[in-house]
């Protein structure tokens, strides 16, 4: 055994002993708050670690991959924000009609520019790694086919008015059921409509028609709201003549009973004494007739053979007080 032999021999061994440490430690590894750490054993995903620091066999036994899995990813269909050189720097919009103008239900084109946001479900990023290639490109196909057959099925005075919010939400219910379909392992987090317009060489003629359809409704509201006015009032009306007729239909009853229950009466009274009963009606009713009124009484004797009994009947003077007087005429009589 040559010199120094048992040193070299525990030279080899502390070596390695280092370079197995060293190659043990370099299993440590640290995630970001933005990501999820997908551990890989002989490229097979064994298990996700959370943001911090965390240990995984060394390679090539087993691997990580990082992806931005807690990270808001915002994708923009219909319109592009670019640089802007000319304006120092500054961004602008521009438009992509290819991606943005769509046929509705009623056969109508409308631009519409959208965003959606998504993200990689904490539960998915394996499949989200494994099984889709172009994560981006799939979100975009998927949020703009999903969009055209939303507007395909709708109207488009509701799309352009009220409805953005149903529309978002039936486009986020649409996508994320084919996202999952193809477990794509992302979560549509919001859809946000920014854009919904005729397109521009027909803008100025809808708007147009918008303002007309506004007045319809508002002249349509105001007849509504006088006919609820006017009809309560009518039927208030109606209701009170009605009322009316019946009290006087009720009131002419009731007294033609009591007339005819009067004259049956009467009749049977006639019928035990006919010229009694004449006698009496005939009484009666000149005692209505001539009651209130002025009266001369010529007795010409019993039977009509006396001379009667009015030596002197002043009719002049009768006359007279029941003639008004004459109006007098100016100057005096000669």
């Amino acid at each position: 055994m040559l010199p120094g032999g048992n040193f070299s021999g525990v030279g080899i061994a502390l070596v390695l002993v280092a370079a197995l440490a060293i190659w043990g430690l370099s299993g440590f590894f640290r995630v970001q708050s933005e990501e999820l750490g997908v551990v890989l054993r002989f490229g097979k995903h064994v298990r996700t670690v959370q943001p911090g620091l965390n240990y995984h066999l060394p390679y090539p036994i087993e691997t990580v991959l990082l992806p931005k899995a807690l990270r808001v990813s915002t994708l923009s269909i219909g319109m592009r924000v670019v640089d802007d050189s000319r304006r120092g720097g500054g961004t602008t919009i521009r438009d992509v009609p290819e991606e943005s103008l769509m046929l509705t239900g009623d056969e109508n084109i409308v631009d519409v520019d959208f965003t959606v946001l998504w993200r990689i479900k904490p539960d998915g990023v394996g499949d989200f790694l494994f099984n889709i290639q172009n994560p981006e490109g799939t979100v975009k196909a998927v949020a703009e086919s999903a969009m055209r057959d939303v507007i395909g099925r709708s109207q488009i005075q509701p799309i352009l008015t009220g409805a953005r919010t149903q529309t978002e939400a039936a486009v986020l219910e649409l996508m994320q059921k084919t996202l999952d379909s193809y477990g794509a392992g992302i979560l549509i987090q919001q859809v946000q409509m920014q854009k919904v317009d005729p397109p521009q060489q027909v803008i100025d003629a809808f708007r147009d028609v918008q303002a007309a359809r506004a007045d319809f409704e508002r002249v349509q509201n105001e007849a509504q709201t006088y006919a609820n006015r006017i009809i309560p009032d009518a039927r208030g009306r109606a209701a009170q003549i009605l009322q009316v007729a019946e009290g006087y239909k009720e009131q002419a009853v009731a007294e033609a009973k009591g007339q005819s229950a009067r004259f049956l009466k009467v009749y049977e009274e006639y019928k035990k004494a006919p010229d009694v009963t004449r006698q009496r009606i005939y009484l009666e009713t000149m005692e209505r007739v001539l009651g209130g009124s002025d009266k001369l009484v010529l007795d010409q004797g019993v039977n009509g053979s006396g001379p009667g009994v009015v030596p002197y009947l002043p009719l002049n003077e009768i006359g007279r007080r029941t003639t008004p007087a004459a109006p007098q005429q100016g100057g005096s009589n000669r």
